[in-house]
């Protein structure tokens, strides 16, 4: 009854503003000392939080049953954890490149009856990370020698850390900070507030301090590219077990889907993802990686290895069955041949054109391939359901929605009759609205305005930048017909990528124009 109560009062709403308020001030901050304490803060609070809420629940039973084993496996993992910061502390490239290797990869966890898939991996890294910024930041603070942690340059004030040490972030940045503010705001009057808790720790908060991590990152070009390599490489890997599951016509991993390849007359392969529409959309960024490469690599063997990599990919990516992931892949070609040829917007409206008239061809001589004999809902896997339902809710609550993480819940509630598994409408605005209402819908579309202006704003020229912006454009649509934008970290690792690349571009002269005086420093992570 107890922790009933706990949870039941302010306290667990509480923390969870507390940490979003961490993590936003570790985006924001402009000091050292600052960003290390937001950084500890959240890092911490975060799983606090989340072991308030399961501690007393069947998911920890082996670990009341067994304390002893559990305090010691604890031990070991910081241990671990400890020996990978300081790793990562020698070698600071590490970072970006673990966390390219980490973002694919969900451990299924058994607890309490239930199955939870956790991005265990990129946890581990992004605690790693943080630790290894965070210990010499305030040991250099605390020693108050007169210099910057991580820029070892003299300070003029003995203040060590309280002195900015890098520029004002830029308005997606800010606007990104407030939105995770705004999402634990919200949770206060959520209809499901475990779902809400669940979502800032185990999205927002950790991905937050991955974007502060890579923002500082010196986005040299042979780091770019080795990230870009493990990319490529670990699609590729991605992409031969889903060649192995079509040709043995079972998955790699069990997965509700499973389930619907035994009811359906196509077979769709996951991978390793869980979900093919993940899967393709894992596929679908890296090929407009790869078709960057392409188009402005002009070396003969890499044009070879992305010709090679695309052909690969495209295969796999036919196996998923994945319409949205190809929607995708088709806009973010569309982005890399207006930047890339100048295109006119007449050129790449009939390029759409004639790939929906392609699309629409087979769609129509092969109806049953892609579920179309079974009405709108079952076209759509149900989606146009939760869309008109996700709009209903809306409706009912437009200023304020019905809470963060409520999506779920409340559509169970209104209409009992729909399916069981429900985790939001599988298009990101309309969950929002829903969610969080007119205020959140008016903060999405503002991040959405400002981040792309961020990447956009004077790409041309910059294949780097170029290829950031065409991919979170492929992956911004992918969110319209499918789901999980903020709770994907890829929407955060670009945003990183492009902020750094973005800062440092404006820092360089230009003809005619003085450089500005305010420039991002070369901060190790």
């Amino acid at each position: 009854m107890l922790t009933l109560a706990v949870l039941a009062g302010p306290w667990p709403r509480l923390g969870v503003i507390a940490a979003a308020v961490l993590a936003a001030t570790a985006i924001l901050a402009r000091t050292d000392t600052r960003r290390a304490l937001a950084m500890l803060g959240a890092i911490v609070l975060s799983p606090v939080l989340l072991l308030d809420d399961v501690w007393h629940s069947s998911k920890l039973d082996i670990v009341h049953r067994h304390p002893a084993e559990a305090v010691v496996g604890a031990l070991i993992g910081l241990a671990l954890l400890a020996a990978l910061a300081h790793l990562i502390r020698r070698k600071p490239w590490l970072t970006p490149v673990l966390t390219m290797v980490a973002l694919a990869f969900r451990i299924p966890i058994k607890a309490g009856g239930g199955t939870s898939n956790l991005l265990v991996p990129l946890y581990v890294v992004i605690a790693a990370a943080a630790l290894s910024w965070i210990v010499p930041a305030l040991r250099a603070s605390r020693a108050g020698g007169g210099r910057n942690a991580h820029t070892d340059r003299p300070n003029r004030r003995p203040d060590v850390g309280e002195r900015p040490s890098r520029p004002r972030r830029h308005l997606a940045e800010q606007l990104l900070a407030a939105y995770v503010v705004l999402y634990a705001l919200q949770a206060l009057y959520s209809t499901d507030f475990v779902g809400a808790l669940q979502n800032e720790v185990f999205f927002y908060v950790p991905f937050a301090v991955l974007l502060a991590l890579l923002r500082d990152v010196d986005w040299d070009r042979r780091l770019l590219v080795r990230c870009l390599a493990v990319t490529a490489a670990m699609a590729v890997i991605f992409a031969c077990i889903g060649f192995g599951e079509e040709l043995s016509g079972t998955l790699w991993l069990k997965s509700n889907v499973a389930a619907a390849n035994q009811l359906h007359e196509y077979f769709q392969v996951n991978s390793v993802f869980f979900d093919p529409n993940i899967f393709g959309r894992y596929l679908a960024l890296t090929m407009v990686l790869m078709v960057t490469v392409l188009l402005y690599d002009k070396r003969t063997r890499m044009q070879l290895v992305a010709i090679g990599t695309l052909a690969f990919l495209w295969g796999c990516m036919i196996f998923t069955l994945s319409r949205s992931s190809l929607a995708a892949l088709a806009l973010g070609m569309a982005v890399l041949a207006a930047f890339r040829w100048h295109a006119r917007v007449r050129l790449i409206v009939v390029g759409m054109v004639v790939v929906v008239i392609a699309g629409a061809a087979v769609v129509a001589t092969h109806p049953g391939t892609f579920g179309l004999n079974q009405g709108a809902n079952g076209a759509t896997g149900g989606r146009a359901g939760l869309i008109s339902g996700g709009v209903h809710l809306f409706r009912d609550k437009p200023l304020a929605g019905w809470g963060s993480g409520s999506f779920s819940t409340e559509y169970r509630r209104h209409f009992p009759k729909s399916a069981r598994n429900v985790s939001d409408s599988h298009n990101i605005p309309v969950t929002i609205a829903a969610e969080q209402g007119v205020i959140g819908l008016a903060f999405y579309i503002a991040l959405l305005v400002s981040a792309l202006a961020l990447l956009l704003r004077d790409a041309r020229g910059d294949p780097f930048r170029i290829g950031i912006a065409a991919t979170f454009l492929a992956l911004l649509l992918h969110t319209m017909l499918y789901a999980d934008f903020l709770e994907d970290p890829t929407t955060w690792v670009l945003l990183g990528i492009g902020g750094a690349l973005a800062a440092a571009s404006s820092a360089r002269p230009r003809p005619g124009r003085p450089p500005r005086r305010e420039v991002t420093p070369q901060v190790e992570v």
